[in-house]
């Protein structure tokens, strides 16, 4: 309890000096992840400071470390972030910032697939290499691939649909050099769509690929 107590408050001091930036794209003010991280950490490394020296000085001295170690990781996603919307700024691809500290970059089938194809566009594999670029830099990271349809058909059908084009991003993302221990794809069919599928623009919302930029463990 008293664990739980100070690394509550250990989390409010860095939030309450956190530091905000503005998303360029949509206005939004943001928590950066390098407050983000500064936080995770600093709560973790205090527990760990408990169980190891059960006092509160063991606490205050692993909420110290892990704020560190935690910023570090922080700040190299806040920079990963900015690389990639500057590389991705008219490919079509949005970049979302995360509330957990990772990256989302969401791919509109428009762009990645022909119709019901499962085979990239070689027109987006440039895109793919800008990409893949920013993650061969930063090799602390894992990358989940995603693939969604729209509901039109029947949903056994789109669910293979969805793992396949996720497959084919995440090979692209192997052969353009990321270490394949670091890649996962999976398909989520037409469960998790961001629009109304009633209509055509809700449909095209759909059809996508989402790709996750994770901070390693």
């Amino acid at each position: 309890m008293k664990a739980s107590a100070l690394s509550i408050a250990l989390a409010s001091s860095v939030l309450s000096g956190c530091v905000t930036t503005v998303d360029p794209y949509t206005g939004e003010e943001t928590v950066s992840n390098t407050t983000v991280g500064t936080t995770v950490g600093a709560v973790a490394g205090s527990l760990l400071g408990v169980a190891i020296g059960d006092n509160k000085e063991s606490a205050a001295i692993g909420g110290v470390v892990g704020s560190a170690i935690g910023a570090g990781i922080g700040y190299n996603m806040d920079q990963q972030e900015a690389v990639l919307r500057q590389k991705l700024k008219n490919s079509g691809v949005k970049v979302v910032r995360q509330q957990d500290g990772s990256i989302k970059l969401i791919m509109p089938s428009n762009i990645t697939f022909g119709n019901d194809e499962t085979m990239v566009n070689p027109a987006f594999v440039n895109t793919l290499d800008a990409i893949a670029e920013v993650l061969k830099q930063n090799d602390n990271t894992r990358i989940r691939v995603i693939g969604h349809t729209d509901s039109i058909g029947k949903a056994e059908y789109n669910q293979g649909l969805s793992v396949q084009r996720a497959a084919a991003v995440a090979t692209e993302m192997r052969v353009l050099g990321v270490a394949a221990n670091r890649i996962a794809s999976m398909g989520m069919g037409e469960s998790q769509p961001l629009a109304d599928n009633s209509y055509a623009n809700g449909r095209a919302l759909n059809r996508r690929v989402e790709l996750y930029i994770v901070p390693s463990a």
